[in-house]
């Protein structure tokens, strides 16, 4: 399964379970935010690691940089694009501000 189809699991899964949602929530706070996602995500049988999540965010935020503008030098500055991690809390943030 790839990285993008455990995420979407995941967020299916935390729609579902405020525990859960709180769960993940809470991984920001730590000092190892990223690990304890993973650690979490792997609990419920979608396997995950830090590496997956970093090269996961990099490899769509190359896609995003080619994509625009012709993915010159003047690609615009896309905030938190490459941090899968960040987008997935904050994603959970909204919706659970719904």
């Amino acid at each position: 399964m790839e990285v993008g189809e455990i995420l979407e699991e995941l967020k299916e899964a935390a729609l579902k379970d405020e525990s859960l949602r709180l769960r993940l929530l809470e991984t920001r706070e730590s000092d190892n935010s990223m690990a304890d996602f993973c650690r979490i995500s792997t609990e419920l049988g979608l396997p995950l690691s830090k590496l997956d999540l970093l090269e996961y965010g990099e490899a769509s935020y190359a896609a995003m940089r080619r994509s625009t503008n012709g993915g010159g030098e003047n690609a615009p500055l896309l905030q938190w694009e490459d941090d899968a991690y960040e987008m997935f809390i904050m994603e959970l943030e909204m919706l659970d501000k719904k």
